[in-house]
Parts: C-alpha cells; sequence; structure tokens
C-alpha cells in the first residue's frame, strides 16, 4: 500500500451512493485536494429517505430535505460550495431492483466527468447493495484515474487489498466531527424502531486515522 498522492489533480468528482457516503468514504481527501487548490465536486445518488421509512414525524420530504442539507454543511465546511453538490434523488436502498434506470441516471450525471483528473467512487464488493450498483455505474466512465473506497466490508468475500493510503493526522478529529453533524443517522429520528443509526463502533471505523483506497484499472 503506497500514500496517495495527488498532487497533479486539478479537478475531482467524489461519488456517494447515499448522503453521508462522501464522508465517510472520502473526507480527508476532499479536503485536501480543496486546500491544493482544485475543484471538487460532489454526486450523491439516492434520496437517502431508506434509512427511517416508518418515522411519522419524518415523512420522505422532510428526511430527504434533511440529508441534503447535512451534506451541504459538511461539504461546505470544507470549501465545496453548494453549486458543486447533485443530488439525483434515486430510491435509497431501491437501486438493485432498478440496476439499469440508476446506471442510466448516473451515466447521465456523470457524462462530463472525462474533464476531471480523477473519479472517487464505492467499490464493487462493497456489502451494500446500493453501493455495488453505484460502483458499477461510475465504472463506466472515462476518467483517466479511478479510486473506490468501501465502507461497509463485504460479509460474504474477503476485500481487495487497498493499494494506497492517505494518513489523516489531526484531520481524523476533523473528519469524526464532520460524521457527526448528519444527526439524522445518530439517533435524532426517535419514532422508527427500525430505523438506521450509526453505531459507535461503527463511527469509530468510518473515522479511522487512514483513508484506504484502491485504484480502479481501466
Amino acid at each position: 500500500m503506497k500514500p496517495l498522492v495527488i498532487d497533479k489533480v486539478r479537478s475531482a468528482l467524489i461519488v456517494a451512493p447515499h448522503p453521508d457516503d462522501e464522508a465517510i468514504g472520502a473526507f480527508g481527501l476532499m479536503r485536501l485536494l480543496k486546500r491544493c487548490g482544485a475543484r471538487v465536486r460532489v454526486v450523491v445518488v439516492t434520496d437517502g429517505a431508506g434509512s427511517h421509512p416508518n418515522s411519522a414525524t419524518w415523512p420522505r420530504d422532510r428526511l430527504v430535505a434533511r440529508r441534503r442539507r447535512e451534506t451541504r454543511a459538511v461539504l461546505a465546511g470544507i470549501g465545496i460550495a453548494a453549486g458543486d453538490v447533485r443530488f439525483l434523488g434515486l430510491p435509497d436502498g431501491g437501486l438493485a431492483t432498478a440496476a439499469d434506470h440508476a446506471h442510466r441516471a448516473i451515466a447521465r450525471a456523470l457524462a462530463q466527468a472525462r474533464r476531471y483528473d480523477l473519479l472517487v467512487m464505492p467499490a464493487q464488493d462493497d456489502d451494500h447493495p446500493d453501493h455495488r450498483v453505484v460502483a458499477t455505474g461510475a465504472a463506466a466512465c472515462p476518467v483517466a484515474r479511478r479510486l473506490d473506497y468501501l465502507v461497509w466490508p463485504n460479509r460474504q468475500a474477503r476485500a481487495r487489498s487497498a493499494t494506497h493510503y492517505l494518513r489523516l493526522g489531526p484531520v481524523a478529529a476533523a473528519k469524526r466531527g464532520a460524521i457527526l453533524r448528519y444527526a439524522s443517522q445518530f439517533g435524532m429520528i426517535d419514532d422508527d424502531p427500525g430505523g438506521f443509526t450509526i453505531s459507535r463502533a461503527e463511527l469509530a471505523a468510518f473515522a479511522h486515522p487512514l483513508e484506504r483506497y484502491r485504484e480502479v484499472p481501466r
């Protein structure tokens, strides 16, 4: 595993399956890119409404709006403007049953991505089916350099080893704080017993002081 070198990157596109995956997978990288003067754009594929589908106080439209605000706030904190964040609004948790539609939507969204120096996307062997669909769609994008990140380790098979790492140092604390800003995923919504909540162990893994990436071959 080699240190990740980005000194020649002037523009990067980060693809996230859900609102918060961009921070979990690439917060340190995005922050460093911005500090180096690169333009960073983010595409969030799903609407995020699947985290609490049975909440009466947070119906779908309200939850979607909340999750988008959380994403914009976190990204604004590292210098990524709202105009550089795009939400496709595809159904959270439903990509596997409509993969062709999802792939077409992703292809349209990434049609201009060939202008970018770097594409960062979820891993095709991630345990979450939405992540796998997004990864397959994004992999067709003709960008010279592509990296993937793993959010949910696959429980059925051992993941391929990372090829590059980014050591976060003190930025690890900033990343942890950024993830915590997604309050909707940390128990703020309490009227859906089956709703999703990031556990302490998951937060510790997400805020690890190393971000690991894998080079995606052309």
